[in-house]
């Protein structure tokens, strides 16, 4: 039994405007016993005192929706995602490899589609920089690839190869292969000839991924794609101890041979759980319905403004997915359905109405992650069926990618669909996410998003889509109490109370009280997991 007592600062319930604040707590071996006086009183036989230093004690953050495996990994290739041009990333990826010869294959991510007309690379482009070794870098949204010639050789794919029914491979006038695959049916065809990555390689990013996380102030994160191997570097990783926040396993499920994956998702869970470590758990099971609106993939109600006839790329036959869904769902997963189109978005809520018509009533807390275009007549089924709508604050903005790629291909009035955070926050659950490494993994970027739907420029004055702005407690709430009811653990973790067993950051300062925009200003200086230090070093 180890007890730390917290003091010197203020020490906040929750994010909400009227959060009880106390001058101190006592946490023994991660639960509140005592707060306030009785927590002073405890002082001078703690194990542990901390002196907050005029700061404040709250509720941890969490991450809704990410790939922390991608993130980590991504520290162990070419940096890319500075890169400005595509000059530049050529020059770093042609600079890593030179450092790195031993790497056969070489990965990175994830690099700024923007930097190209309409998203299109030319795989000649990385052959300047690496002519004999095969190359493949993930572009920003995490849909599609960019590879040099050597690996589309290797892979076999040539204007021969037969379009796959669930990817694209956009294409030179002849025939033949630009240089990008668009989803997973497209990006798969490189796995017969590609080793990927190592199993070290994924331990390591884990470690490194999670110490991230955790220098943030953020205690639980939503993996949203984990494919077995996946698994095998997760497991190793929480015996080996070098996890440092909780993390939820969601396992992809394969539109073609997901009943296939029954089984093994039951055998996953089984093995997480024996381990008895409260820093992992996999309840979770994941579903891609469409892609994303920039590659044409997203699932629409109507055309694409700029592409006559095209309604996108639904990823599933929709009884399939309903077959899916009710089986998983029987078997105690939770389900987090990735819905970037209006049409993916009813698809998903048709498909929860399906289960629980067809399982019964239970809390089962359904999640459609994105939720980018609502048709306004399925906003109030959210409420209606308890689905948790996670919201990534930081896309709400008119950067590059919004104005060059997604605005174009949606015109103006789908254009003000987009987001719906404070129309969804009236009725609904909202927890948000960063699909890190798709976008930042700091919440203070995103938290300042939600607030001013403004660029870190303060463009534009009034904000972008003004009327779904929030006030900065909720979106602090959706970053904190919003997730801990998404992972089941809002009356646990959710809030800072005696009884409660709370993931604990300290700031050094009050969130609640700084222009959005100077919340990047705002440090972290410790965060608490599980009732054990898990970050030293402030991260500003």
């Amino acid at each position: 039994m180890s007890t730390t007592v917290f003091t010197g600062g203020t020490i906040l319930s929750s994010y909400r405007s009227d959060a009880v604040e106390h001058t101190a707590v006592a946490v023994e071996d991660g639960r509140i016993i005592a707060a306030g006086a009785e927590a002073l009183a405890l002082r001078d036989t703690a194990d542990e005192a901390v002196d907050l230093l005029g700061g404040v004690l709250a509720p941890a953050f969490g991450d809704g929706h990410a790939h922390p495996l991608q993130g980590g990994l991504e520290k162990l290739g070419p940096q890319v995602r500075s890169c400005a041009s595509v000059d530049e990333i050529v020059a770093c990826v042609q600079e890593w490899a030179d450092a790195h010869p031993e790497q056969e294959w070489i990965y990175g991510g994830s690099y700024d589609a923007t930097l190209a007309p309409e998203g299109m690379f030319d795989a000649r482009w990385l052959d300047a920089a690496v002519p004999d070794r095969p190359v493949v870098l993930r572009a920003w949204d995490y849909h599609t690839v960019w590879v040099n010639s050597e690996a589309l050789r290797r892979a076999g794919i040539d204007a021969s190869t037969p379009e796959p029914a669930l990817g694209r491979i956009p294409r030179r006038a002849d025939g033949s292969p630009l240089g990008i695959l668009q989803e997973p049916g497209a990006v798969d065809l490189l796995i017969p000839a590609e080793p990927g990555r190592t199993h070290d390689e994924r331990v390591e990013a884990l470690r490194l991924a999670t110490a991230e996380y955790a220098d943030l102030g953020i205690a639980w994160v939503q993996d949203a794609w984990v494919e077995p191997a996946e698994v095998e570097a997760y497991l190793e990783a929480s015996a080996r101890g070098l996890l440092s926040t909780r993390v939820n396993l969601a396992l992809r499920a394969d539109p073609v041979r997901w009943r296939d994956q029954v089984p093994e998702f039951v055998e996953s869970r089984r093995r997480v759980e024996e381990l008895d470590d409260p820093l992992l758990t996999a309840g979770t099971v994941k579903v891609f319905v469409d892609g994303v609106i920039e590659n044409h993939t997203a699932a629409m109600l109507a055309d694409y403004t700029d592409t006559p006839g095209d309604r996108g790329l639904p990823n599933w036959d929709a009884a399939e997915l309903t077959a899916a869904a009710v089986t998983f769902d029987k078997l105690g997963f939770q389900l987090h359905l990735h819905a970037i189109g209006d049409a993916a978005t009813r698809t998903a809520l048709d498909v929860f109405e399906a289960v629980e018509r067809t399982n019964g009533a239970r809390d089962r807390r359904p999640v459609i992650a994105h939720v980018q275009v609502v048709d306004p007549a399925d906003l109030p089924r959210f409420e209606r069926l308890g689905v948790i709508a996670n919201f990534e604050p930081l896309w709400a903005q008119l950067d590059s990618m919004m104005l060059d790629l997604t605005i174009p291909r949606l015109g103006p009035e789908r254009e003000r669909l987009q987001y719906p955070i404070r129309t969804l926050l009236e009725s609904a659950t909202v927890s948000f996410g960063s699909d890190w490494p798709v976008s930042s993994a700091d919440w203070r970027p995103g938290v300042a998003t939600a607030v001013t739907r403004q660029t870190e420029q303060r463009i534009p004055e009034a904000g972008w889509t003004p009327a779904e702005r929030i006030p900065l407690t909720d979106a602090l709430e959706a970053y904190s109490s919003g997730v801990a009811r998404q992972a089941f653990a809002q009356h646990a973790r959710g809030e800072l109370r005696p009884g409660s067993s709370p993931d604990l950051v300290w700031l050094d300062t009050d969130p609640r009280h700084v222009d959005p925009h100077d919340l990047r200003s705002v440090r972290v200086l410790g965060t608490w997991v599980a009732g054990v230090r898990r970050a030293t070093t402030v991260r500003s």
